[in-house]
């Protein structure tokens, strides 16, 4: 599933083909994806220039000159640049025509996507205003975290992959992050000492810095006819490493499921 910085990854990687450009058709071939595709999308983007593209939280928002158009990929969605009389393949839904043959094509298997257009000030658009601060910022930090655990009960590592806390944690920056920090997975949150929740917020900013980076070399061919974007590899510390020996100490790293999503960390290294 594209997370933080596949999004981030995508939007470097498409932005210097398409910003600046006009829009001279939107070609839509299914509508049915999460949400319908807005009818009068054509009516509303055609004419006009794309201004910039940016990214909040795993949303792509595409600056046109009379309103912005938010895009999320969802959980098999992938975006690339083609020539506009490259053949359509199966899942390609939606095609954005740019004036000089640039083709923006959105390519979503198991269309759990979606595309929404506002002219409003999409911070206020209904599924990014309860969105909380992005982790790369200076809103984020370990008294922002400590501060918003209080009087809560649950698990760090759920607290942390709630969007409404912080935006872009999956599952395993998760997983990976709590590790660097040197935190169990399953700790509660009002256990987690403020100088513990300062360590995992420059430890979140880490691993997902990490990741853009690698993304930058590895996920890169938005302009190929054949759609093989592909998704980077991480080094991993202990996701998806059941029974494997910690790379720190050596332990085997455990696994358990916590809400509904697989869970791994070193008994010895996280406390």
């Amino acid at each position: 599933m594209p997370e933080l910085p596949e999004v981030e990854t995508t939007r470097r990687g498409i932005a210097p083909h398409l910003v600046h450009r006009i829009v001279e058709r939107v070609i839509v071939r299914h509508r049915g994806l999460r949400w319908p595709v807005p009818r009068g999308l054509a009516a509303s983007l055609e004419g006009q220039r794309l201004n910039a593209i940016e990214r909040r939280a795993k949303y792509l928002l595409f600056r046109f000159e009379r309103g912005t158009l938010l895009l999320h990929l969802g959980m098999s969605g992938h975006l690339r640049v083609v020539p506009a009389a490259t053949p359509p393949q199966k899942h390609d839904h939606l095609d954005f025509v740019y004036e000089g043959d640039r083709c923006l094509r959105f390519n979503d298997p198991r269309r759990f996507g979606s595309v929404h257009w506002t002219k409003e000030d999409p911070e206020n658009h209904p599924l990014l205003k309860s969105l909380g601060p992005e982790p790369l910022t200076d809103d984020f930090d370990g008294d922002y975290l400590f501060e918003r655990s209080r009087r809560r009960k649950l698990a760090v590592k759920l607290f942390i992959m709630n969007a409404s806390i912080v935006v872009g944690v999956g599952n395993i920056y998760a997983s990976e992050a709590l590790f660097l920090a040197g935190i169990r997975p399953g700790r509660a949150v009002g256990r987690v000492t403020r100088v513990e929740y300062a360590r995992l917020a420059e430890a979140i900013r880490t691993v997902l810095q990490r990741a853009i980076a690698k993304g930058g070399t590895t996920l890169r061919n938005f302009t190929q006819p054949d759609g093989n974007t592909g998704y980077f590899r991480v080094h991993l510390n202990v996701y998806d490493r059941a029974g494997e020996p910690c790379r720190k100490c050596g332990t085997d790293i455990r696994h358990k499921v916590m809400g509904q999503r697989a869970t791994y960390w070193c008994p010895s290294c996280q406390a």
